[in-house]
């Protein structure tokens, strides 16, 4: 059976939520504590997901 390790879906969304915020800093019509916002948001998860990979890397 194919399974995802512990930390992957969180490194992934956060990968997608920094780019989304990456692409709104782009855009001068959006606020910018909103798209900074969720940068901060999406780099966390990147790094909470890191953590979680490096801890369980040996269960499988």
């Amino acid at each position: 059976m194919n399974r995802i390790r512990e930390g992957m879906i969180p490194a992934v969304l956060g990968t997608a939520v920094t780019a989304a915020g990456y692409a709104m800093k782009q855009n001068r019509k959006i606020d910018k504590m909103v798209s900074n916002t969720l940068f901060g948001f999406g780099l966390a998860h990147i790094v909470l997901g890191a953590i979680d990979l490096v801890e369980h890397r040996n269960e499988f």
